[in-house]
This record gives C-alpha cells, sequence and structure tokens, in this order.
C-alpha cells in the first residue's frame, strides 16, 4: 500500500512487490469435516409452526455508523437512493489538506471541520468530492477559516453519544453547542441549525474545502434574498499517486436559502479575512505531491439573529451544470415552506420504499440492521447526475438532457468493484434504474471518444484500478434485465474498443493504478491471447482474467442481440485465462512473458496482480469454472484446494488478512471464491464458508464491514450471501446457492417479478441445506436458471446444522460453466420483450406471459383471446437474425391438449407494418411445436387461425420463444 502521512493507507498499490518468504505447506482443513445430514434436520411441521413476520420499517434498522471504523470508510450522513446530495460530516486530524477518511468521517476522529454536500462511500485513495462543507460556528469570525489549517479554531469536537445515523438523517450535537440535524432530497439538502443562546450564531461555507482540493472557487451572498450560491471545481481523485490524475474535471454549483435573515456578513480568501463582504473567489491549488495548498482557499459566512427561536434552516440545492440548474432544483425538490421535517420524513419513506423491495423476516435485530444497512449502502451508488430538467455535463465537457427511455443520468461508476455484483443487485430490484446506468456508460463512452473509462467520476475519467469493467457491468445489466437502453449500439461501441488499439492502449502512463489506456497493451493481448509481464497493465495475469470477464460480457450480450458472430468470437477470447495457467508451478494463474516463457513465482505475490495475490486470483474465472477445475486436475483436486484456501495451516478459517495464500473476502478478488464449492460438487462447504463469512466479517458495529465498501461493492456481497444467492458470472443471470439468513426473504421487483426464499429453520447455526424445493418441485441443483430472475419464483428450503453432503453432488447438479468446446445455452430473444395482443380473456392471461420465460406458473401463466381475429405479437427490440421460434401450447400449462393451437401462421417484420408470413402451420397437435425460420426481424406475430383441436374456441399460448 502506498505510505501516505496523516491519512488511513489507502487499499490500492504502487508498485507490485514479491513475497520471498518460503512457500506455507497447504495441509487439509479439519474445520470443514461435517457430520451428515442427521437429528439437526427440523421436521416440514415443526418449521411451519411459526409464521414469519416482516420487517415493518427498514429504515429504522439501518445504521450508517457501520462501516465508519476501521476498513468500511463510510460515511453517516443524510442521503436518499441514488442521491446527488450526501449531507455527511467532515472529520478532522489536525491537518485540513487531509481527510481522516476517504468518506470524509472517521469514527475514531471525534472532530469535525464541516458538513459537505457530496461524498463517495468506500473509495479508497485519498477521498473525492467532499463539496461545499457548512460549518455552524458559535462564535465571531476573528481569521480567515483557510488559515486555520490546524483546525485548531473552525472545528468542534463530539460524543459519539450524541450522534445518530439512520436512512435519510443525520443528527450530531457538537461540544460547541450546536445542535446539527441533516436531511435531503434527491438533488437537494435539508440543513437545521440549533445554536446555544448567547453566542453569535455564524454559519461558515468553506467553499473551495473540496477533500482532496479544488482549482476554483466561488461564493456569494445576497443578503436580501437569504441566499449564499457559487460554485467549487475540482476532482484530482488519486492524484497524489499519479500526475496524471492531478487535474480538475467537474465543477459543482450551490444555491443555499435560509429562513433566517443575517445580520452581518463576510467572506475570506487565502489568509485574508474580509468583513461585510459578499463575495470571494479562488480555490485551494493543488501542490506538487497532489496535495491541496496549505492555508489557501476561500468561502463566506454569514450571522443571524436567533433572539426569536435558536433554530436556522437551510435548503440548498445543487447542480453540476449551473447556478440556474442548482435553483430550478431547490425549486422543484425542496420548494420554499417546505419544513425541515417533511424532508426527512420523505427521505425515509424513499428509503422505506427502496429497502422493502427485499423483505426479511426473522433473525436478530442485529442481522437485520446489518442486512439492511448493507442494502442501504448498496443503493447509494452510482449517483443521480443529471438534474430535474433533464440536463448534465458530458465527459467532454458540454452539456446534454436525457432523451428518450432514459429518466436520468447516472454518474460516479467504480467499474472494478461493482460489476461483480453490484450492478446486478440494482437491477434484479429496479430493473429501469439498471438500465439507466447502462444508458449512461454508454453515453459516457460516445462522449469520450468511444473509451469506457474503468473509474468515473462525477464527468470525469479517471482510470483508476484494472480491467475492462463497464462491459461486464452492461451485460449484466441487461441479463437481470435492465434491457431499457440502446444495447445494439452499446455493443457496437463495446466491440469497436475491444477490438481497436489506440495510442492510450499502447501507453504506459499513469502506470500502475490509473493506467490510461481502456484495455492496456490491447495489442498484444489480441497478438498473444493475454497482457503479458513486460505490457503496460498493472498486472499482465490479473488484466488478462479482468479483460476475459469482459469478453465473456461482451459475448453473452452479442448472443441476447442475435450477433452469433461476435458471440463466438469473444467467447473464445474469454479463454485467455488458459494461457496464464501454469500447471507447472502448481496450477496457479501466473505473470507470463512475451515469449511464453515463466517468470520466477510465489502464489503469494501481487506480481501480476492487481489489489490480490496469485493464489487469490486463480479463482476468478467464474464463467468456466468446470474448465478451471479440469485444468487443475479435476473436482476433487479443486474442492481440496479451495478447503486449504479457506483455512490455514492449522485449520482454521482464513477469510481476510493473512500472506497471500489463503483467501481475502474482505476484497473483490476473492468474493466469488466461496461459490466455487458448487462446482466441485460439495456444495454443503460453500454454504459453510459463505455463512462463516457473514458471522464473522461482517456486524452492526462501526467496524462491522471488513474491507473497503467501494461504492457498495463489499455491501452488495453481504446482501446477496444473506439471501443465500449469488450471480454466477457477468453477462448471465444464474444464481449459484448457499443458505438463506432469514426465514423468508421476499424480493420485490420494480417490473412486478416477485422471489419468495422460505427457509423456517434459518439460524446463524443452521448454514445447511438439507433439500430444495423450486416453485414445488424438488430440486438438488445448487443453483437457479435465468428464468427465475425474470419470471420470479419460490424456493422452499429446509436448513439444519449438520451438512447433506449428498445434495448438488452429482455432476448434473453443478452450474453451468462457458467454453468454446460447449456453446451455450441459446438466448431467448423474446424474453420480458413488450409484447401486444388483440385481446384478452382475463386481466390475468395478458400478452407479456408469453415472454416471462415461465410456463409453470399455473393455468393464468398464458395468453388467452376469444377474439374474432386472435393475434399475438412481440418487440424483439431491434432487428435480429431470427432461425427458430418455439411455441409453448395449452397442453404445456396443464390444460388439455384438446385445447393446443391447431392451425396458425408466423409473421415477421421489421418496422411493425409490412408482415412478411414464414410459417403456416396446419393440423398442429403438439403440446410444443418448434418452427424453422430464416429471417431478420424485429417483430414476430402469431396469428391464430384455429384456437383448438374442433376448430373453434379460445386461444391459449403459454410461451413463444424466439432464437437466433
Amino acid at each position: 500500500m502506498p505510505t501516505v502521512t496523516t491519512l488511513s493507507a489507502p487499499r490500492i498499490l504502487l508498485v507490485p512487490t514479491a513475497v520471498t518468504m518460503a512457500r506455507r505447506p497447504l495441509l487439509l482443513s479439519c474445520a470443514l469435516a461435517v457430520a451428515v445430514v442427521g437429528s439437526a434436520v427440523p421436521t416440514a411441521a415443526a418449521s411451519a409452526a411459526v409464521a414469519p413476520r416482516a420487517v415493518a420499517d427498514p429504515a429504522a434498522a439501518v445504521n450508517t455508523l457501520i462501516g465508519t471504523n476501521n476498513n468500511g470508510e463510510t460515511w453517516p450522513g443524510a442521503d436518499t437512493p441514488f442521491g446527488m446530495v450526501q449531507w455527511s460530516p467532515e472529520n478532522t486530524a489536525g491537518n485540513q489538506t487531509r481527510t481522516v477518511e476517504p468518506g470524509g468521517y472517521g469514527y475514531n476522529n471525534t472532530k469535525i471541520r464541516g458538513f459537505a454536500l457530496t461524498h463517495l462511500s468506500g473509495t479508497g485513495c485519498a477521498g473525492a468530492s467532499g463539496d461545499i462543507p457548512f460549518l455552524p460556528y458559535p462564535g465571531s469570525v476573528s481569521g480567515s477559516p483557510s488559515a486555520d489549517s490546524s483546525d485548531a479554531t473552525y472545528a468542534s469536537t463530539f460524543s459519539h453519544s450524541n450522534e445518530t445515523g439512520t436512512a435519510g438523517y443525520y443528527r450530531v450535537g457538537l461540544d460547541s453547542g450546536v445542535n446539527v440535524e441533516l436531511s435531503a432530497t434527491t438533488r437537494t439538502g435539508a440543513g437545521r441549525f440549533t445554536y446555544p443562546s448567547g453566542k453569535p450564531a455564524t454559519l461558515l461555507v468553506r467553499t473551495s474545502n473540496s477533500e482532496v482540493g479544488s482549482t476554483a472557487a466561488s461564493t456569494m451572498i445576497n443578503t436580501s434574498a437569504r441566499t449564499i450560491s457559487g460554485s467549487v471545481t475540482s476532482g484530482n481523485f488519486c492524484g497524489y499517486i499519479n500526475q496524471i490524475g492531478r487535474r480538475s474535471y467537474y465543477t459543482l454549483y450551490f444555491v443555499a436559502a435560509f429562513d433566517h435573515a443575517f445580520t452581518s456578513t463576510g467572506t475570506w480568501t487565502n489568509s485574508t479575512v474580509n468583513a461585510g463582504s459578499t463575495s470571494a473567489g479562488g480555490g485551494t491549488g493543488l501542490d506538487s505531491g497532489g496535495w491541496p495548498v496549505a492555508k489557501q482557499g476561500s468561502g463566506g459566512y454569514v450571522t443571524f439573529d436567533t433572539s426569536g427561536g435558536s433554530a436556522v434552516g437551510v435548503r440548498v440545492g445543487i447542480s453540476y451544470v449551473s447556478l440556474a440548474n442548482a435553483q430550478a432544483n431547490l425549486d422543484v425538490e425542496n420548494p420554499a415552506g417546505t419544513s425541515f421535517d417533511t424532508v426527512k420524513q420523505k427521505a425515509h419513506d424513499a428509503w422505506n420504499t427502496a429497502l422493502n423491495r427485499i423483505s426479511t423476516s426473522g433473525g436478530t435485530s442485529a442481522q437485520q440492521g446489518t442486512f439492511y444497512t448493507a442494502l442501504y449502502h448498496s443503493l447509494l451508488h452510482p449517483n443521480v447526475f443529471s438534474d430535474s430538467n433533464g440536463q448534465y455535463k458530458g465527459m467532454d465537457q458540454n452539456t446534454y438532457t436525457v432523451s428518450g427511455s432514459q429518466k436520468a443520468q447516472y454518474a460516479n461508476f467504480s467499474g472494478w468493484d461493482v460489476y461483480r455484483d453490484q450492478v446486478q443487485l440494482i437491477t434484479l430490484l429496479q430493473p429501469d434504474v439498471g438500465a439507466d446506468i447502462s444508458q449512461s456508460l454508454y453515453n459516457q463512452a460516445k462522449q469520450n471518444n468511444g473509451v469506457w473509462d474503468r473509474w468515473t467520476h462525477n464527468q470525469g475519467g479517471t482510470h483508476v484500478m484494472a480491467g475492462d469493467p463497464g462491459h461486464a457491468a452492461v451485460s449484466s445489466i441487461y441479463a437481470f434485465g435492465g434491457t431499457g437502453f440502446d444495447a445494439q449500439g452499446a455493443l457496437a461501441s463495446m466491440v469497436h474498443a475491444a477490438t481497436t488499439v489506440t495510442a492510450d492502449d499502447l501507453s504506459r502512463d499513469g502506470w500502475n493504478v490509473m493506467v490510461v489506456g481502456e484495455r492496456p497493451s490491447l495489442d498484444q493481448y489480441l497478438r498473444l491471447g493475454y497482457v503479458p509481464a513486460e505490457g503496460n497493465a498493472w498486472g499482465g495475469a490479473g488484466e488478462t482474467l479482468e479483460d476475459g470477464a469482459a469478453d465473456f460480457g461482451i459475448s453473452t450480450l452479442a448472443g441476447r442481440l442475435g450477433d452469433s458472430s461476435n458471440q463466438a468470437t469473444f467467447l473464445g477470447r474469454a479463454q485467455g485465462w488458459k494461457k496464464v495457467f501454469n500447471p507447472g508451478n502448481g496450477g496457479y494463474i501466473q505473470e507470463r512473458n512475451t515469449n511464453g516463457s515463466w517468470p520466477s513465482f510465489d502464489p503469494r505475490s501481487d506480481d501480476g496482480f492487481a489489489e490480490g495475490s496469485a493464489a487469490q486470483y486463480t479463482w476468478m474465472v467464474p464463467y468456466n469454472a468446470k474448465g478451471l477445475f479440469t485444468a487443475m486436475g479435476g473436482n476433487a483436486t479443486a474442492a481440496s484446494r479451495l478447503d486449504r484456501f479457506f483455512h490455514d495451516a492449522n485449520g482454521n478459517w482464513a477469510l481476510s488478512g493473512g500472506d497471500g495464500s489463503t483467501a481475502d473476502v474482505s476484497n473483490e478478488p476473492s468474493i466469488g471464491s466461496p461459490w466455487l464449492y458448487n462446482f466441485a460438487g460439495q456444495p454443503y462447504k460453500t454454504q459453510a464458508t459463505v455463512r462463516q463469512t457473514v458471522n464473522t466479517l461482517w456486524s452492526n458495529t462501526p467496524g462491522g464491514i471488513p474491507g473497503q465498501d467501494d461504492l457498495g461493492a463489499m455491501s452488495a456481497w453481504y446482501v446477496w450471501a444473506a439471501v443465500g444467492l449469488y450471480p454466477l458470472a457477468p453477462g448471465r443471470a444464474e444464481l449459484l446457492l448457499a443458505s438463506p439468513l432469514f426465514t423468508q426473504v421476499v424480493i420485490h421487483r420494480s417490473n412486478g417479478a416477485i422471489l419468495t426464499i422460505n427457509a423456517p429453520a434459518a439460524a446463524t447455526n443452521t448454514p445447511y441445506i438439507q433439500s430444495l424445493n423450486v416453485n414445488g418441485t424438488a430440486s438438488t441443483k445448487p443453483w437457479l436458471p435465468e428464468s427465475f430472475v425474470s419470471s420470479g419464483g419460490t424456493l422452499d428450503v429446509v436448513l439444519g446444522t449438520s451438512a447433506n453432503t449428498s445434495w448438488g453432488s452429482a455432476a448434473a447438479d453443478a452450474p453451468p460453466s462457458f467454453d468454446t468446446g460447449s456453446a451455450p445455452p441459446p438466448t431467448d430473444l423474446a424474453l420480458n420483450k413488450p409484447a401486444t395482443a388483440d385481446s384478452s380473456c382475463a386481466s390475468s392471461e395478458t400478452p407479456d406471459k408469453v415472454v416471462n420465460g415461465s410456463v409453470s406458473g399455473g393455468l393464468s401463466d398464458k395468453w388467452c383471446s376469444g377474439g374474432a381475429t386472435k393475434w399475438w405479437q412481440v418487440d424483439l427490440g431491434a432487428a435480429v437474425p431470427i432461425k427458430t421460434v418455439k411455441i409453448s401450447h395449452a397442453g404445456a400449462g396443464g390444460e388439455s391438449t384438446a385445447w393446443n393451437t391447431r392451425d396458425y401462421d408466423i409473421q415477421v417484420s421489421t418496422n411493425g407494418s409490412s408482415w412478411q408470413t414464414v410459417v403456416q402451420q396446419r393440423g398442429n397437435t403438439a403440446t410444443v411445436s418448434t418452427h424453422a425460420v430464416s429471417a431478420t426481424a424485429r417483430y414476430v406475430r402469431l396469428n391464430v387461425l384455429a384456437a383448438e383441436q374442433s376448430g373453434g374456441g379460445a386461444a391459449r399460448v403459454y410461451e413463444v420463444e424466439v432464437y437466433r
């Protein structure tokens, strides 16, 4: 880790270092020795006796102080889901040019120098944003706050016993005597400052003091309007690490309106105070090391007459476009006359709406608090970036307006972290938000000369971390149902970026943390099939795995959009991991030289990897675990290695820290590895390992997040783990199974689909699945198909304290793997696409039921029509090649086969008006009929001519599937 004085060390590494210690012997763990299922299994009668009771007010269960101590680097302030505003404290340890933690708040630093309007959660580096800190100060301004470089005067201590943080509301009683309350709407903040009697009621706006400095700032005070407004220009994310990051790329505008008149005003610039002034300007600047310059900056202050009431209210609107838009956002979301308590209640309600999308029953109050705080942290980012009028700043610094189906532009995308599980969780809950995030990423790429920057901060590209995560993220969002964006345009852009070598790809600028190329050494990757040790990436072996994940994402999206050529090409490219898998070193992923030779090797070393070791990265091939295990010597060998990976030499759990030879589930490279036992025929060990991680690394305490939260990536992992599910791989929506922590979990997707998980015996010490029913049918598979996400369904899980070692152990039970030797399952192009029809027999028998991916949802899981002209059609979203149309008729849904459709035509169209008949079926009796088609079309129509075998009656169709 880079060493930074007075700053908690960020997780990213400046220079990979080799580990020279002798390799620790790997011993078979005894900690996973478990008994075969026995008396610990609860009976169905006993489990059914207790009716679950869902958490009534999940927003109240949120404890925003979780993660603010030690490693989490979260912040405790007020916000709304994906809000533009995060109004939260800026702590100080006595150095105004350094934030104590990247989120602005460190639990052990009980002194506050202001309350800033914007923050990022768990980012690492030296922080980011922290813009426009407000400080209510009970005293007169006698010297410049910027000159108070040690925060000796213009700051206040506080006690945690006088502090509260929950969803949408933050309060702290400062030892100065001021009581601070904060809340928020999406684009505005609401503050209530209660001053002590007998002292001046002063408010400082430290405009220039963003967490990592500013290059410009302006402050304007309007006494007649009772407003303070202005802007700050900043950026500089990780700039202290490399010169290339030392730049500003965004300007934030603000308007603060007060409910008290100003009795005096003043401003300051650098060390000079100008009493009575109403305007000032000047940023902190950046020194040669990329840090804010001490005693430099500007801001303004006002005092209030609080004799008629000590509480001063303020409403603050922000915008990244203009001062006028900041005012407009304030007028729309938090207009004059809106009380603080109204904003607070609406924020609480907004969080309950978001958090209630996962309703849980059972568990302890501590577990409920940990869970809903993790879900809360998962829904903080990306942030709404467009204003109430739809305008936003693009990466080219031009102003754009959202259009079409996009409701909002989003910003702050920590791609390397969130592509693994967080964007999937967001899209599972709100497919429309996921789609807008995909469109936002595509918009940024178009504005950035076609480059999909891996870590975007507001409208700036920072290049931070490794890989090409936007491609993995967008394909995952699409797989989870976030399809309402220009997927064809995004795919074309991604294919171009992944095949066209740019000057930045050939550059070593920014090495190693912030290499400028989207695909560093893409030329060599295309030539060799891997990124070599001599390349420009942070680490060649790790970059090869990351590029493989991106390529697999492109492959899956191409397949879903009917582009079979790119599907095959990028699936083949995704197998580049095989070229950096060295069977001669014990079977590890390893850095490889350009000439094909292997350098010296220690599996504990991070040489060739970003934030992890060879031992940790070796497991990071989630889309082809079967291929990886085969290369290792088979399932038994792989499972034995996983046993040693999760335990130390004495057989004790080793889930974080360590010397690089064991797992670090507190950081992204290892978070998928506990689920891999499902592929090896030993899913009970996934259940044990995931539960051990949930029980020991996470808690309802300030230190309760084991590593940097990385804009919700780690918290999203906890949410998935506590529910007992996890996404299989980028671009896929199959779910791997562990065991739920709660007796019932109900996931309410915003598109209407519902996923229910019943586990009446769930408890801290019952991690083992004894048996499973999926939609009423017994299953031994430790995974769920994509249709469970798209259509919903019900899991009934029997849990116990002892392992059922036979459940899920058969080779046929293993989750799918994707290799060039086995074609991926065909993609139903019609799945969840918009469908229309001439009519419906009943309100529950609508045309959308024909493309919901299910024929097992009961007799109403169909389209039925008794119209005079019976037709049904689907819009595939774009013209794509079509080779097969499959129709499930009445018998497929359990109805009489005499009602199977007898006579029908299938038509296709590219524009929805001119139709071509491609199938004329007469005399059909089959329950499921499959038709070969050769056409390119956007629309597919079914015209029913004879609805039943007798000729008359109602048309009944349970599913229509369309394949390339």
